[in-house]
């Protein structure tokens, strides 16, 4: 009998297997219709919006080039560095700058002087006229007392013509006088210190050098992390050379490239979210879409192709669209250029124009140190230290 109970045991075992089979595949189908039908509802009632993981951080590069000849003798800033907008860059030897300010400040002075000179030739002009003047006077008198005493006989005719040889003596050097006063008057005429022309030449002159001082000393235009630097301690260089990058990271961008079909919903101004893997997608930036591009990057490569030879094969192109990223969070959550994103366009508001809208300064707010205004003050001084009293 024991050898016979165990069989009835085994049968139903093997026969519940089916049953619980049965109610798995039941349960694994009713999530998979839940989840179809959720999908289903999701896909219907979510906002348009257009994805792309074809997106990549994008900014501006400034880069710093001298202007000057020089060589580098202190570095302030170096790679990975963040700067600001009038800090100090690089510093160039300022000997052979300074050598020439210093000419052109003599070379003022001396202008300044040369006019002073002008006008008082002018008033040895006016003088020696009046001069002249006087002498012919008395010359026509003489030779008029001189005629009357010849008509009586008391002088001889030799005197007569003696006295109007002296007459037209006189009368060419007042000639004489007047031509030089009008050449005297010709270098200050309607002009003063400040309005003289050899006077601004010089202070051209003057702004010149001092400019090219200016340059010896390198300063940031922008706010930004400094990339690519080049300078090195004691290197010669020549103007135009480049000595770094400043990238400003809190104007950079997303360069989203849709496809082409994905363009007739995408228009300026609608809201973007952007995601990237180096914050994960817990981190998410909020950017407007600002532009389009003129064209798709097949148009803009070295060599575009030809599609008018040979077999041709359709393919989707892909457009950049720029989104403008909000600089608070670019300050808490920085992005590299180059970093590879995530971008998606909220396509519900399609009151946007597909133009961008006019062109406007780029760096509205940048530094430029040209010593512009010590260089005035200094000039000013000099003209003061010159001119001399009444001028």
């Amino acid at each position: 009998m024991s050898d016979v109970e165990p069989a009835p045991q085994i049968q139903d075992e093997a026969g519940g297997k089916p049953g619980a089979r049965r109610k798995g595949f039941l349960i694994l189908g009713l999530v998979v219709l839940v989840a179809a039908i959720g999908y289903v509802i999701y896909a219907f009632t979510r906002p348009p919006a257009e994805e792309t993981d074809d997106a990549y951080v994008a900014g501006d590069m400034v880069t710093i080039t001298a202007r000057d000849p020089g060589t580098v003798l202190a570095l302030h800033a170096d790679n990975t560095q963040t700067v600001k907008a009038g800090q100090p860059l690089i510093d160039l030897d300022p000997a052979t700058a300074d050598v020439d300010l210093a000419a052109a400040e003599a070379q003022l002075a001396q202008a300044v002087r040369g006019f002073r000179s002008a006008y008082s030739q002018v008033d040895q002009s006016d003088a020696a006229i009046v001069r002249a003047q006087i002498d012919l006077t008395r010359a026509q008198s003489d030779l008029a007392r001189r005629r009357q005493a010849a008509q009586a006989g008391a002088v001889s005719g030799e005197e007569v013509a003696h006295a109007a040889d002296t007459v037209k003596a006189a009368q060419a050097a007042l000639t004489l006088a007047r031509s030089q006063y009008t050449q005297a008057n010709t270098q200050v005429q309607g002009t003063n210190v400040s309005t003289n022309p050899a006077v601004l030449s010089a202070i051209a002159n003057y702004r010149r050098a001092a400019i090219r001082r200016s340059h010896m000393h390198v300063i940031a235009p922008v706010d930004g992390v400094i990339a690519q630097r080049n300078a090195q301690i004691g290197q010669q260089i020549a103007a135009g050379t480049p000595l770094m990058v400043i990238v400003p990271l809190r104007r950079a961008w997303v360069d989203a490239n849709f496809r082409e079909t994905q363009l007739n919903t995408i228009r300026i101004g609608q809201k973007a979210e952007v995601v990237s893997d180096t914050y994960g997608s817990k981190i998410k930036y909020h950017g407007t879409v600002v532009g389009l591009s003129a064209g798709s990057g097949n148009a803009f490569a070295l060599l575009p192709p030809q599609n008018a030879s040979g077999n041709w094969i359709k393919i989707v192109q892909r457009v950049p669209v720029r989104i403008a990223l909000d600089p608070k969070e670019l300050d808490k959550y920085p992005l590299r250029l180059g970093l590879s994103v995530t971008a998606t366009v909220d396509t519900a508001d399609q009151s946007g124009t597909l133009l961008g809208k006019p062109a406007a300064p780029v760096f509205p707010d940048q530094v430029s140190d040209t010593g512009s205004a010590d260089a005035e003050a200094r000039i000013a001084q000099i003209i003061a230290a010159n001119r001399g009293r009444g001028q």
